[in-house]
């Protein structure tokens, strides 16, 4: 596809199913690495960074079938190779997550320096200190991570800064460690509490998930198991600013509200008229035009950083003059 051709002009009125979280589904199907039997993961949406996960997934070894629901299930007793190559890991930065699972559960891995969306230095500094900690050796040499481990031992780990993939990778490798971990000054993300969900449901021992300290003890083996994805709260909020900027009405569904309070707070900021039910939002602006609105975006639970684009564009037609900083990608 070479183009989009809009016509605009026209309020938005309606509702829409929210997906999966592609920020949460990317990691649990990374961790289905860390399971000895079939683990099945439902909500899944579609996009082309799931499907090159599955991809990445498939080029080990593993087997993954989507059924028409858009449920994935992973097998990985077939895998056969530990090495994510550069052609997939190039593509799409959140491949670096299957680093930890690999070392944890087979002792080996190598993983291409990623690659992806250039918004910003994501650098996986943290992510390989925090391995070496554990007890991993590891060698960075012709652009990729090669790391070697018995069994990685459990320590406690503080975070130079906040980073969610470094959040989840750790976790990921210390929930198949000796002993226990603790990680400081974690990523307090929603997607992040998912993973620590799914890997506690396929019988992994984490706690604290969704606040600065996360510990996790390590156990021997971890099953595979059924697990839904949570909402994606961005794809949630961006239906709503949509709804707002056309000075339109909508309702959005199977969605979880209260990952959204710093959006929710912004739109109504903006003069849109909201209600909020468990797993439902509606969203009205009666025709008016929207009101300017400031935004300074920083990691969870503040205003997040990936709904910074929308709130610029509803800025450009609103009534007044706002200002948008952003803190977390320094190019974007």
């Amino acid at each position: 596809m070479n183009k989009l051709l809009i016509n605009g002009g026209a309020m938005l009125d309606g509702s829409v199913r929210i997906s999966g979280a592609k920020n949460a589904v990317l990691p649990i199907l990374a961790a289905t690495l860390l399971a000895d039997s079939p683990a099945t993961i439902e909500n899944v949406p579609h996009l082309h960074d799931v499907t090159t996960t599955v991809e990445l997934l498939g080029c080990m070894g593993v087997m993954a079938s989507i059924d028409e629901k858009l449920s994935i299930e992973v097998d990985c007793s077939t895998i056969n190779s530990y090495t994510a190559p550069y052609h997939l890991v190039k593509t799409m930065r959140s491949s670096i997550l299957v680093l930890g699972p690999l070392l944890a559960r087979f002792g080996e891995a190598e993983v291409s320096l990623p690659g992806g969306c250039a918004i910003g230095s994501r650098p996986v500094d943290l992510h390989i200190k925090g391995l070496q900690d554990m007890g991993a050796q590891i060698d960075v040499s012709n652009g990729y991570i090669h790391a070697r481990a018995s069994r990685l031992k459990g320590t406690r780990l503080v975070m130079d800064i906040v980073t969610v993939t470094g959040t989840e990778n750790l976790m990921m490798a210390a929930a198949l460690a000796e002993g226990t971990t603790i990680i400081e000054n974690a990523a307090r993300e929603p997607e992040v509490i998912d993973l620590a969900n799914f890997i506690n449901a396929m019988g992994g021992k984490i706690s604290g998930a969704g606040t600065d300290t996360i510990e996790i003890e390590g156990v021997e083996k971890l099953n595979g198991t059924r697990y839904r994805v949570l909402p994606d709260r961005i794809e949630t909020g961006t239906f709503l600013v949509a709804a707002a900027i056309t000075g339109g009405s909508i309702k959005v569904k199977d969605t979880d509200p209260k990952l959204l309070d710093a959006v929710i707070d912004k739109l109504r900021e903006a003069g849109a008229k909201l209600e909020v039910g468990e797993d439902w939002i509606s969203l009205d602006m009666e025709g008016k035009r929207p009101k300017a609105v400031n935004i300074r975006t920083a990691p969870y639970p503040a205003f997040p950083t990936d709904m910074q684009a929308q709130f610029a564009a509803l800025n450009t037609i609103a009534e007044g003059t706002a200002t948008v900083v952003e803190t977390v990608f320094e190019n974007r």
